[in-house]
């Protein structure tokens, strides 16, 4: 099966992704800018990876802008955030970005990346350290709170190639 996975990624966790499961499944892998020059048609399955931002997951709209050009082939979408795969936010976030049958016609899957405040561009760094302090200075904080504190303070990385096993099994199938 012709694959290819498409990307978008702000700080380098897509990305990965992205080559983890290109290298996998033999596809070939192109970033959001080349994909929209590029033929699709030869593809038989298109995989696209967008990053999580503020329960929205990036470029997805092109990739949505796609589907009825491209029925017929194997959509997958996967989207790489912050969060811990068993996070119970992830499943209502994800259908939340796909409208009535579009959700239907795309297997959905996320990733766990992490943060890396280095390479996050300064609008996002400011937003991100608000949002922690934010956190800091409410009262009666639960104890999720007090864990998601401690975890978005700081750089980490929480990708695993293992994370692809779900997405490599779906385009088999």
């Amino acid at each position: 099966m012709k694959t290819l996975v498409i990307y978008t990624s702000q700080t380098g966790f897509t990305r990965r992704y992205a080559q983890w499961i290109a290298e996998a499944a033999g596809a070939d892998c192109l970033d959001l800018p080349a994909a929209k020059k590029a033929d699709t048609a030869m593809y038989d399955a298109i995989i696209f990876g967008g990053w999580a931002c503020a329960g929205g997951i990036s470029g997805l709209g092109w990739f949505k802008g796609n589907l009825k050009k491209w029925a017929g082939k194997k959509l997958i979408a996967f989207c790489v955030g912050a969060s811990p795969v068993d996070s119970p936010e992830i499943g209502p976030a994800l259908e939340r970005n796909f409208k009535g049958q579009e959700y239907n016609k795309v297997n959905v899957f996320y990733c766990p990346g992490g943060l890396n405040y280095e390479k996050m561009p300064a609008p996002s760094r400011f937003m991100m350290k608000l949002f922690v302090r934010s956190l800091q200075a409410k009262k009666d904080k639960t104890e999720a709170e007090q864990e998601m504190i401690k975890m978005i303070s700081a750089s980490y990385d929480i990708s695993d190639p293992k994370y692809i096993e779900p997405i490599l099994e779906c385009l088999q199938g």
